[in-house]
């Protein structure tokens, strides 16, 4: 007796569920290259603050990736408002997905108090809900969605908190994360002045590592515990003025408590030796007025100095030492402080100068308290300043794509 042959059928294919259609709508919504950049970013910090040499090829690719996900974010949303079905569409989703979201927070806040014909009706009407999202029919949809809302309204109306209340709820956890963020991870600090110059210019948008130090309890200026290291010789920072709380500096650490400083004649000696430094070479750069916004093009002297092994570029007005710093006396630098420095030496009003709060007297010396920095200068996420794209525009100030990305040593 023969027997037929077996033949394999072929698997239906899967039906497409909410899930997947909500994932494919945040790959296609103009959030998602937004999305990209931000975990695109998160992995070049560690690799440029901890692997320097890495920046050759991280910061281009950095770059690529910026310039992609801009290109994508327009795109997107070209699309998105190309038509009115599309955009009809689109608003009937939002209100689906908020439908959504209120019945599953009011049915876990109600849990078996739910009466019987709740747990009978609601669920029907979610899952005819979920069948039109998937089917993306945005009269069904629509339809769907009201009758799910009119049904929740009428089992769950008396958990629902007042909209007052709920509002409030939601803003408070919003300002709680971002708080958490700028006090926690990272802060952006727009570059002012011309004090840092050449290593941090005028316009420069710059993230601040709030957590390399310690996290920093805001307006008490403490700092209870050491997170990764203490603040070192050669690090930029952001900080809190001492002597003018409402003022935030940047300035680069040249020596921290216990050390000894003295400047004469321009050079820097800490604990008693000199700080290494190159041959002067004559530099251009370009300042602006803060008054008028004008810009200026002055010149100066251009050296590498060295220490603790971090090289970085300063500016001096004069070829040779010069003692334009009265003093030169020798300053002890109390334990849970630091010296500062402004790699623009000739402009600067930093540690030499009462950090600026005190005209005239030069010889009175700020040291600022730990406690007081709120964090290391990472990178240059953004530059507006002269020069670059639509310079011409806007009297000079322009998009300066050579500093995108560029880390702060």
């Amino acid at each position: 007796m023969e027997t037929a042959p077996r033949t394999e059928s072929t698997p239906a294919p899967r039906a497409p569920t909410v899930g997947a259609t909500l994932w494919r709508e945040r790959c296609l919504s103009p959030w998602s290259p937004v999305t990209v950049l931000g975990a695109g970013l998160l992995a070049y910090l560690p690799v440029v603050e901890y692997a320097p040499a890495a920046v050759a090829w991280a910061q281009p690719a950095m770059k690529a990736l910026a310039f992609g996900c801009m290109l994508g974010v327009v795109t997107l949303s070209v699309l998105r408002m190309g038509t009115t079905r599309f955009a009809r569409l689109r608003r009937v989703r939002h209100e689906a997905r908020e439908a959504l979201a209120e019945y599953v927070r009011l049915s876990g806040r109600a849990g078996d108090r739910a009466s019987a014909s709740a747990r009978e009706e609601l669920p029907r009407l979610r899952a005819r809900l979920d069948e039109a999202y998937v089917q993306q029919d945005a009269e069904a949809l629509a339809q769907s969605t009201a009758a799910l809302s009119r049904a929740v309204d009428k089992h769950f109306a008396v958990h629902r908190r007042n909209g007052t209340v709920e509002f409030l709820l939601g803003f408070a956890k919003a300002f709680a994360i971002a708080m958490a963020i700028r006090t926690v991870a990272v802060e952006p600090f727009k570059i002012p002045s011309g004090s840092m110059i050449p290593t941090l210019q005028i316009g420069d948008q710059i993230f601040v590592n709030k957590f390399i130090y310690g996290v920093r309890i805001p307006y008490l200026n403490k700092v209870p515990f050491q997170a990764v290291r203490a603040p070192a010789r050669g690090d930029v920072i952001v900080f809190e003025n001492p002597n003018n709380p409402s003022k935030d500096f940047v300035k680069r650490i040249v020596a921290v408590g216990g050390d000894t400083v003295s400047i004469r004649n321009d050079v820097v000696y800490v604990n008693g030796q000199p700080l290494q430094r190159s041959r002067p070479e004559p530099y251009t750069y370009m300042d602006q007025d803060y008054r008028t916004g004008e810009w200026t093009s002055d010149k100066a002297f251009r050296f590498e100095e060295r220490v603790d092994g971090k090289s970085y570029a300063v500016l001096q007005n004069h070829a040779e030492s010069d003692a334009s710093y009265r003093g030169g006396e020798l300053v002890n630098v109390p334990p849970g402080h630091v010296f500062v420095l402004g790699d623009n030496r000739d402009n600067s009003s930093d540690s030499r100068y009462g950090l600026g709060e005190y005209p005239g007297a030069l010889e009175h010396t700020s040291f600022v308290p730990v406690g007081n920095i709120k964090g290391k200068a990472m990178i240059t996420w953004l530059a507006l300043g002269h020069g670059g794209l639509f310079s011409n525009l806007f009297g000079g100030t322009g998009f300066n794509t050579e500093r995108l990305f560029q880390p702060v040593r």
